[in-house]
């Protein structure tokens, strides 16, 4: 299973860095990022795989929340399932 992480704000060192490390900790593995900065703010798509995940999607999903509110950013975890559904008619 995949999931799609969000990440939008004001452009500052170590974004991908400490997303990607929150990862790592959990065993989910990063399969692509896409990132830019649009003057000064940074936008970052990354698709994960949370199949090898320690913890639960949910708390995954809280944790990168909290992340991205300590370093005032918006971070958002969309399980693939969301996506399927939503183009499923």
């Amino acid at each position: 299973m995949r999931a799609v992480i969000t990440v939008i704000g004001k452009d500052m060192v170590g974004i991908l860095a400490k997303v990607s490390a929150v990862c790592a900790d959990h065993g989910i593995n990063v399969l692509e990022v896409t990132q830019s900065i649009l003057q000064d703010m940074f936008a970052m798509i990354m698709m994960v795989d949370i199949e090898k995940s320690d913890v639960p999607f949910t708390a995954f999903a809280d944790e990168l929340t909290r992340l991205g509110e300590s370093m005032h950013l918006s971070v958002h975890t969309m399980h693939e399932d969301i996506f399927n559904s939503m183009h499923t008619i």
